[in-house]
Formats: C-alpha cells, sequence, structure tokens
C-alpha cells in the first residue's frame, strides 16, 4: 500500500512539473549565463538585480534650506500642503523631516537634539543645560551638557560616577584634580582643547578672564542615562555630615568648618585664577598622563573637501570640517555609538538601520547627533559656508569602515555582481579611505 501511493505521489510531483511554466526559469538561467562587459576581468559577473528592479536615480536633495524656499510636506506627487497650523522655524530647519527624500523608509528614532530645547539651570555666575536620554532616547551610551561660566565663576568641586570628557567652545577654563594616589593635576585648557576626567576622579573647573565672557564648553559622559543634577558635590556632601564627625575627619575645632554652606552651591562667582597658578606641591607628585590635551594645536589632515583631526588616547574624537558640497563619506563605526555635536554651518545626515531602515535628519549650529553602533550614515554639507562638527566615541580608538574603500578591496566580480557596475566605475573606487570627498 505504501509503495503504491510512493508511486502515485511521484507521478503527481513529475505532472506538475511538466504542466508549470518555463519563463521564471528560463528568465533567471538567461540572467545568469548572459555576458556583461566582454572581455572584462569580470565578465562572469553574476547579474543580481535580475529579480528586483533598478535604484531610482532620481536627485533626493533637501527641498529647502534656512535663508530660502516654502516649506511644504510635498515631494514630487507625493504628499500635500498644510491647511492648519504650522511651526515655520521647525519646519525651516528640518527639511528631510517634513518631505523625507524617496529613499527614507521604515521607522528610526529621533537621532537630533538641538541643545535650544533644554531646559537651561540658572545659576549666579552661569549655567548649564543637558541631554539624555529623558529627551533623547536613541542615545543611550552617552549624554552631555552645555556649561557656561562667567569670568572667575566656578563649577564647585565634585566627581562623578562616569567619565567627563569635554570641548570648550569659547574662553579658556582651569581644571584642577586629584586622583586615588594623591597625584594632582591643575591646566588651562582653551579654545578647541580638550580634558577628561575618569570615573569618580574629584575635579573642578573654573572660567578664566582670558576672556571678559568667562567660558564655555561641552561635557560629554558615557552614560546616556547621566544627568548633571546627580553630581557628587563637595558642598552638598559636607552640609549632610554631622559637625562632629567633620571636625574628628579634620582634627578641627567646632570655628573651623562653621562656615560651610547649607545646600549646594553648584555654580558660583570667584576671583578668575592667576595665569601663572600651578598646582600645590604633593609628595605623591603630580598625575603621569595629563588630563588635557591641546587638540587646537593639532595639524589638520587636509582632504578633496574639508580636514579631520583626530585624537585616539583615553577617548577617541574627531573634529571635522566639510566644505559646501561636500560630504563625509558614507562610513559606520563597527564597534561603538558615535554622538556628534554641529559648531557651524548646516548639513544632513542618512542614518541607514538595516532592514529597510533608512531616516534623514537635518542639523544646524548647536545641535546634537547620534548614531548607533554599526548603522551606515553620511554627513552632507548642505549650505554655503563650511560645515564643523565633532564625533564622539566612547572608546580609546578611533575606528570607521569606509563603504569605498571596502568596495576597492572586495573582488570586483562580487562587486559586479551586487551593483552592476562597470569596469571604469570599480577602477576609480578608492583603495584609501576618502573621509571627507568632494562635491562635483
Amino acid at each position: 500500500m505504501l509503495s503504491v501511493t510512493a508511486s502515485l505521489y511521484a507521478l503527481y510531483l513529475a505532472a506538475l512539473a511538466a504542466s508549470a511554466p518555463a519563463s521564471g526559469l528560463s528568465s533567471a538561467s538567461s540572467a545568469l549565463s548572459s555576458p556583461v562587459a566582454s572581455g572584462s576581468p569580470t565578465s562572469s559577473a553574476v547579474q543580481a538585480t535580475a529579480t528586483v528592479p533598478y535604484a531610482s536615480t532620481d536627485p533626493n536633495p533637501p527641498l529647502w534650506n534656512l535663508d530660502s524656499g516654502n516649506p511644504q510636506p510635498i515631494r514630487g506627487s507625493y504628499g500635500a500642503s498644510v491647511i492648519g497650523p504650522v511651526n515655520l522655524p521647525i519646519e525651516q530647519q528640518n527639511a528631510d523631516l517634513f518631505a523625507p527624500p524617496t529613499t527614507d523608509s521604515g521607522s528610526l528614532s529621533n537621532a537630533k537634539w538641538p541643545f535650544s530645547l533644554s531646559h537651561n539651570r540658572l545659576q549666579t555666575g552661569g549655567w548649564a543645560r543637558q541631554e539624555n536620554i529623558g529627551v533623547m532616547p536613541i542615545a543611550t551610551s552617552m549624554a552631555s551638557v552645555d556649561m557656561r561660566l562667567e569670568a572667575g565663576a566656578i563649577r564647585e568641586l565634585h566627581w562623578h560616577k562616569t567619565s567627563e570628557w569635554a570641548y570648550v567652545l569659547s574662553g579658556s577654563t582651569q581644571v584642577s584634580s586629584v586622583d586615588s594616589e594623591g597625584r594632582n593635576f591643575l591646566a588651562t585648557v582653551g579654545p578647541g582643547d580638550l580634558w577628561f576626567f575618569p570615573p569618580g576622579v574629584p575635579h573642578s573647573l573654573q572660567a578664566t578672564n582670558d576672556s571678559a565672557d568667562g567660558s564655555e564648553f561641552l561635557l560629554i559622559f558615557d552614560d546616556g542615562a547621566f544627568s548633571e543634577d546627580s553630581t557628587f558635590l563637595l558642598t552638598d556632601w559636607l552640609a549632610h555630615v554631622p559637625a562632629e564627625v567633620i571636625q574628628k575627619n579634620f582634627q578641627a575645632n567646632s570655628e573651623a568648618f562653621s562656615h560651610i554652606p547649607a545646600k549646594e552651591l553648584y555654580i558660583f562667582p570667584g576671583s578668575p585664577p592667576s595665569a601663572d597658578a600651578t598646582a600645590p606641591s604633593s609628595p605623591q607628585g603630580q598625575v603621569p598622563n595629563s588630563y588635557s590635551f591641546a587638540l587646537s594645536q593639532v595639524n589638520a589632515t587636509k582632504l578633496p573637501g574639508g580636514s579631520v583631526k583626530i585624537m585616539s588616547t583615553t577617548i577617541a574624537a574627531a573634529e571635522v570640517t566639510v566644505e559646501p558640497g561636500a560630504i563625509r563619506e558614507l562610513h559606520w563605526h563597527p564597534t561603538m555609538d558615535e554622538w556628534s555635536f554641529f559648531l557651524e554651518g548646516q548639513g544632513r545626515v542618512t542614518i541607514f538601520a538595516s532592514q529597510g531602515n533608512a531616516r534623514t535628519f537635518n542639523y544646524q549650529a548647536g545641535d546634537i547627533g547620534f548614531v548607533p553602533t554599526a548603522m551606515g550614515h553620511y554627513v552632507e554639507n548642505t549650505g554655503n559656508t563650511t560645515l564643523k562638527y565633532l564625533e564622539i566615541f566612547n572608546a580609546d580608538r578611533f575606528q570607521d569602515i569606509s563603504l569605498n574603500q571596502w568596495l576597492a578591496l572586495t573582488p570586483p566580480e562580487l562587486v559586479k555582481a551586487h551593483l552592476q557596475l562597470s569596469d571604469e566605475t570599480i577602477a576609480s573606487l578608492s583603495k584609501t579611505k576618502n573621509t571627507v570627498v568632494g562635491g562635483q
């Protein structure tokens, strides 16, 4: 009985095969056997696009910019005009969210946060505003603070659970610290320079009077949930220690610590530090490796479409310039998230998140961007002036993978099979990283 059933089933399959149309098989076979550029080294490459349509080559630029254009959610035959209320300044700044390129698809969390939308904590002597997962949920690995100190003002002695990395935007800041071995450190950090403090290492920040305006700087922390309001502050701690314990600890009488502030100072006015100030002499000496780095003194690597400075020590960072029309080339970072801050100009970034998900964001000076690990992206200058921005990574070494270089160093038969490029185009691929590519 089983053998009869098997025989009938075999006859049934054979009949199906005989009656099925052969067009699909023949076209696929034709695609596999059809020659490509005769005599070329990649003439045997498989035409993988035979089963899917070609991607559109229609332009997808921003449809307006900050200075011109009429923002409407219309691109080609898609969309319609707004007939309800509008917030024109926001729409003017976000052309590729309001009228996205047709290449955008799927869903991706918001990857832009302007510091202008952050709540500002105002103090006598300065202010601070922050960005963390509370306002930018995608940025799980890093948070930031924009802080301003008037000349002489002090960000009081404090420490954090996280590392603190800083980039000075304007003016000069004197920083001081003592490590767990009792080794101390003092330095003045100027515009375009950096400092770094490891987790738990106490430090202070004070604006000098090199500029009448004092200083402003970015602080970046290696935890997206970081809050500036959760800092361990000297005055806050001592205000919550019984007075007799303080006296025992410092072997002092009751009068010595009788003017401790009853609550935290955080930011407060002070006299500007001396230009020739030095750290107190320590029996343990000074920290073996400086906590500051003069990035402003590093020569930028000039590129066809801009420039780049790269620093890799306890953290990795890049200061990038992109000329009008040029782009920071298509790339990704294999093992680390990218936190970025836009210093000058305007640009756009499309983030590719795999599985057909891609979204484009527009950035202006003062905006924060974030690209999660391994997601492909570029940075294009869409303005008429130089775009300057920072790339920050929670790692000790800068790494990226260039799409152009990857394809150039992959067997050309494979590249042609995927993308149907001509031999001339394949030969023009760059075997070295361009980093920034000039506009055509």
